[in-house]
């Protein structure tokens, strides 16, 4: 029996990244093309700055640092036309990540250096070490009044028992430092990354804290010129440990672009979280309006606002014409804010409780992205 020779060229080789990107996990794997979509954001003359340097503050697939190395092997081609001369310089002196677990820590460093022992005869750059410029130190956290002074994680919550056992302790390196510039001693030009999302805070049931904008808060520490991150959305609205984070990106006139999808899913296929997703560019150096664009299944809405407009967010650019439209006219009527109770809409508390003679209230609730609504 004869081979297609065609065979090993006609199947579908999926990159692992990607099929990584699709398995629910805690802290969530960032697909390639989304990081790509991300690193496009930057100016593309950062890929021909041999000079230039890249933080990922929470490694976990690896996957910016080698999508950005992919840009910089071809954009380094005429300042150093020696390919391996120019793996070594890129790889040494311009990628350096900070990974979220031991074990993320390895599973980067076989994306970025094809091995995941930076000092192995495998990998695609020899370094001196093991860890290479992937990093991953053991933290402890630091406990005041039954929480974490860092990061505000419960000192008997669930992931401290699992870290009692040997486990993972998620006290996160970049987080859990007052000067986390001495972890590389270096500044960095770009900052991109996507974060843990969230941890135990010891409430009732499965209640969990916010942490991502921690990491975002840390890395405008460093000061770099660029700072891109993909973060939940539910920062809109403000809430749980939010609502100084929302004041202080609301009124940041560095952030220059905001990519905003209403569905999780349309970002990470395999992670159903409600609120949505984003990322966003901050540019240190050049203040302006902002870019947002409302990405939905359909159609892709584009419009250069100031975030801080109006005192809430207004996600959807359509609706932000709306209300200008309606504040514009008001000039003879109320707008509704002004004659329906906040706390007591229509006379009725919010913790109303209708009576069995009473009329029943209704209200719809959507189960899912291709679920028919139902009421209740």
């Amino acid at each position: 029996m004869s081979l297609n020779p065609d065979l090993f060229t006609s199947v579908y080789k999926p990159d692992v990244l990607s099929c990584l990107a699709d398995l629910s996990n805690d802290e969530v794997f960032t697909p390639p093309e989304v990081a790509n979509k991300m690193i496009d954001m930057l100016p593309q003359e950062l890929f021909r700055d041999p000079n230039a340097k890249f933080l990922d503050p929470a490694c976990k697939s690896g996957v910016f640092l080698r999508e950005i190395a992919k840009r910089l092997i071809a954009g380094l081609a005429d300042k150093i036309p020696n390919l391996q001369e120019r793996c070594d310089w890129i790889f040494k002196n311009q990628l350096y990540g900070i990974a979220i677990t031991e074990l993320t820590s390895l599973l980067s460093r076989r994306s970025v250096y094809c091995s995941k022992y930076a000092n192995s005869p495998f990998a695609i750059t020899k370094f001196d070490n093991v860890e290479g410029n992937i990093v991953f130190h053991k933290m402890k956290h630091t406990w005041q009044n039954g929480k974490c002074i860092y990061c505000a994680t419960a000192e008997n919550g669930d992931l401290n028992d699992i870290a009692r056992e040997g486990m993972e302790s998620h006290a996160y390196e970049f987080i859990h430092t007052l000067h986390p510039e001495e972890i590389f001693n270096m500044k960095f030009d770009v900052i991109i990354s996507n974060p843990p999302y969230q941890l135990n805070d010891g409430g009732n049931g499965k209640s969990a804290k916010p942490i991502y904008q921690l990491f975002v808060e840390q890395a405008k520490k460093l000061n770099p010129r660029y700072l891109t991150m993909i973060i939940p959305s539910r920062w809109f609205t403000g809430g749980k440990g939010l609502n100084e984070f929302r004041d202080t990106m609301l009124h940041d006139k560095r952030i220059r672009k905001l990519v905003d999808y209403e569905n999780f899913k349309d970002v990470f296929p395999g992670v159903d979280l409600a609120g949505g997703a984003c990322y966003f560019l901050w540019d240190r150096d050049n203040k302006g309006s902002c870019e947002v664009v409302n990405m939905t299944d359909t159609e892709q809405g584009r419009m250069n606002r100031e975030l801080d407009e109006f005192d809430v967010f207004i996600r959807q650019n359509k609706a932000l014409s709306v209300v200008r439209k309606v504040l514009a006219w008001n000039g003879k009527r109320p707008v509704l804010s002004e004659v329906v109770s906040a706390r007591k809409p229509f006379g009725l508390p919010t913790n109303y409780e209708p009576r069995q003679s009473g009329i029943p209230c209704y209200f719809i609730q959507r189960i899912g992205k291709n679920m028919p609504t139902q009421r209740m």
